[in-house]
């Protein structure tokens, strides 16, 4: 099974017992977290491959149509954005096609973790909580949930109790954390098991949040 998607790849030991397939925010690349990796002190014995996908480059409307690498576009309502829901379900196509990659490469479904910072978080929700077979888990680091109004018949049941790592800026300027928050509040009304930390910080990823994600993977799976 391939991906059509340019990546990276990093795997802390010879034979992954795991993966985490982690997309990146809109304007960057699979680049961008993969010093993470090492920061996250991972033990030996539970080595992991990491794959980073490079989003597709597109025009961004709220960007005056610059075209840079993006999950799916974004525009304005007025003051609310609109949902690129065509760019949103292509996205999240792709991510099923890496699952699958992982999958063929011998990593089963449930030792698999979906992270996305932002755009990335966008799509990891919604290509895991419609993934069809079970995952490990799904971390959501400054994010939102689109489409959340479809969620509700379109979810996997295979996935309905998969632990869901939110993690948001209470100074975040780019995904205001009302808007995380209601993501938050309607992923427990659908009952699904979310795991909530704010830190004093803007749209980035903080130290401490480290080692959360680092906690959060080694629960899921160790």
């Amino acid at each position: 099974m391939s991906t059509s998607l340019p990546l990276v790849e990093l795997s802390t030991g010879s034979a992954p017992v795991g993966s985490v397939i982690w997309l990146h925010g809109l304007g960057a690349d699979g680049w961008d977290f993969v010093p993470i990796v090492h920061e996250l002190g991972l033990p030996d014995a539970l080595p992991l491959r990491f794959v980073f996908p490079h989003a597709p480059r597109r025009p961004v409307t709220v960007n005056n149509g610059m075209v840079m690498p993006a999950w799916y576009d974004i525009a304005l309502d007025g003051l609310e954005r609109k949902v690129d829901e065509a760019g949103v379900r292509a996205s999240a196509a792709t991510v099923a096609q890496l699952i699958a990659r992982e999958v063929a490469r011998g990593t089963p479904h449930h030792r698999i973790v979906l992270a996305g910072f932002s755009q990335g978080g966008v799509i990891v929700q919604h290509a895991g909580l419609r993934e069809p077979t079970r995952l490990a888990g799904i971390m959501a680091l400054s994010t939102y949930l689109a489409l959340p109004d479809a969620l509700a018949t379109e979810a996997s049941t295979a996935n309905a109790d998969t632990p869901i790592l939110m993690v948001h800026g209470t100074q975040d300027t780019v995904i205001p954390l009302a808007m995380a928050e209601r993501s938050r509040q309607h992923l427990l009304g659908l009952h699904y098991r979310v795991e909530w930390q704010t830190y004093p910080m803007a749209h980035t990823v903080a130290r401490e949040e480290l080692q959360l994600i680092t906690a959060f993977l080694r629960r899921t799976l160790g």
